[in-house]
């Protein structure tokens, strides 16, 4: 396992996005260690500029939607289950495997599960 480095905060848009210690995170370094932070912060100013009435919630709607923010948000899972299935198979695992296969599926169905609950509204 790579070794973990904790990167100093970041202002980013007036907020500040704080590195996450190697245990908080599930193990990102590096770059990365900001990388979920950051998009949590961006997607919670967003959320506050429509409560505060600075930005109309059906444009950030429409915005969301053209950006394809809810495929964007599934293709994590997609691409975990198969950097999942791929470190699984280049192990030498047996691709009959029910709990790999089991694994692989479950991350996949949170991406389709994320789809199913936001396409529909926007």
């Amino acid at each position: 396992m790579a070794e973990h480095t904790n990167l100093p905060d970041r202002p980013i848009s007036g907020v500040v996005v704080t590195a996450q210690g190697s245990a908080d995170n599930g193990g990102l370094g590096g770059e990365l260690a900001h990388l979920i932070p950051a998009a949590r912060a961006a997607l919670l100013l967003v959320a506050d500029a429509i409560r505060r009435g600075g930005a109309d919630q059906a444009d950030v709607v429409e915005a969301v939607k053209n950006a394809g923010l809810a495929d964007a948000f599934a293709g994590i899972f997609d691409a975990a289950a198969d950097a999942a299935w791929d470190e699984h198979i280049a192990v030498g695992g047996d691709e009959y495997d029910f709990d790999a296969r089991l694994h692989c599926d479950n991350l996949t169905a949170v991406g389709s599960d994320i789809r199913d609950a936001i396409s529909p509204y926007i």
